[in-house]
């Protein structure tokens, strides 16, 4: 009898690990002064069907634009982006039961925060309307300390109603980890940083910066798997940029773009990621478009364009890639949707799964590690 039971309990516990390993749980951080929202929620996805659940959802955060988890998958830090009163906040994340718990928040130290990175030591912050870089330290526990460090940027470029001032858009540490590049919209640069980790308040040092193309508003940037490349998604002419990277130098390698030669509509590029192989790139376009662009990827780092794909509703903002590659979920921010794609892993293509998740205004989506 105990051996038939045993052979029972083997199955059971079979059966949750099989479980376990064909679901995934995602985070979407939404905006929630433009309609009912409670800021970061938490989603299951079933890898077998593409199927989307709702687990947990924060309460009362204002305005969690932009995420960043822990390596472990513990603690999120989210961008509370209010104007001049917005914050950073470091949430607790338990696994097990899915729930989301405030450990602490800070000021900003800057206006409109809109991107955020985190490692072992530091939380960095892009703060787009006051064209900053906030550096916060962590204490042990995953909370923050008030920001150590703040650098300025100055400057302007083309286009009179989004470049008359510098506007960070996104920072991003290199695959070394020894440096920090940050997009500015507003200056047409991109900015490269020393990452000194276990510095006061030092953190950031200028290396570099990189003049491009006035009026192209350069918003965000992605390492290949490789570390070898990176490349670069402009806003508003939509140009995407191939660079040769070596020890925090970039050299323009290509130039192309996410829309045709003629196009005559307005032009919105977004975000930009890779496939978990690193043979497709993938890049989504707002304005009058609303599609995401996929790009083949060559040994050299060049880009073949392969197709556009609509995005299944307006405002694709950002996106994310399951870490199996097997689905594509793109959070559709003027819409108030999230469109599943399931992805040909072979040949990259998208097809998009007759379910949306209905969310106000969503913005991020991160797969928790």
């Amino acid at each position: 009898m105990w051996k038939n039971s045993l052979y029972i309990l083997v199955l059971i516990c079979f059966g949750i690990a099989n479980a376990q390993e064909t679901n995934l749980k995602f985070l979407v951080g939404t905006y929630t002064n433009t309609c009912k929202s409670d800021g970061i929620y938490v989603f299951d996805l079933d890898l077998n069907t593409g199927n989307t659940s709702l687990y947990e959802q924060s309460s009362n955060v204002v305005n969690p634009s932009y995420m960043s988890v822990t390596a472990d998958g513990k603690i999120i830090y989210a961008v509370n982006e209010n104007g001049a009163e917005s914050t950073v906040s470091s949430f607790k994340y338990d696994k097990a039961s899915s729930s989301i718990k405030l450990l602490n928040k800070q000021e900003a130290a800057g206006s409109d925060p809109c991107h955020i990175i985190n490692d072992d030591k530091n939380v960095v912050v892009a703060n787009y309307s006051s064209g900053s870089i906030s550096v916060f330290k962590k204490s042990k526990t995953g909370s923050l300390n008030a920001a150590s460090q703040v650098i300025l940027h100055k400057g302007k470029s083309k286009n009179p109603d989004r470049q008359s001032a510098s506007h960070v858009h996104q920072v991003q540490f290199s695959p070394d980890n020894k440096y920090v590049l940050a997009t500015d919209l507003g200056t047409d640069k991109i900015y490269i940083y020393n990452y000194n980790p276990t510095s006061e308040q030092e953190v950031l040092t200028i290396k570099d910066s990189v003049s491009l193309k006035r009026g192209a508003g350069p918003r965000h940037l992605t390492f290949s798997p490789n570390g070898k490349f990176v490349y670069l998604l402009q806003e508003l002419d939509g140009g995407m940029i191939v660079f040769n990277y070596q020890d925090g130098i970039l050299r323009k390698l290509e130039e192309t773009q996410i829309v045709d030669d003629d196009f005559k509509g307005i032009i919105g590029g977004a975000a930009l990621h890779f496939s978990p192989d690193g043979k497709y790139l993938y890049a989504t376009n707002r304005g009058s478009v609303n599609d995401i662009t996929i790009f083949t990827v060559q040994a050299d780092g060049r880009l073949n364009y392969k197709a556009s794909v609509p995005s299944g509703g307006k405002g694709p903002r950002d996106f994310a890639i399951d870490p199996t590659g097997a689905f594509l979920l793109v959070a559709n921010q003027n819409s108030n949707e999230i469109q599943v794609f399931r992805r040909d892993i072979i040949s990259g293509m998208l097809s998009p799964l007759p379910r949306k998740i209905q969310i106000c205004s969503p913005v991020h989506i991160v797969f928790i590690p």
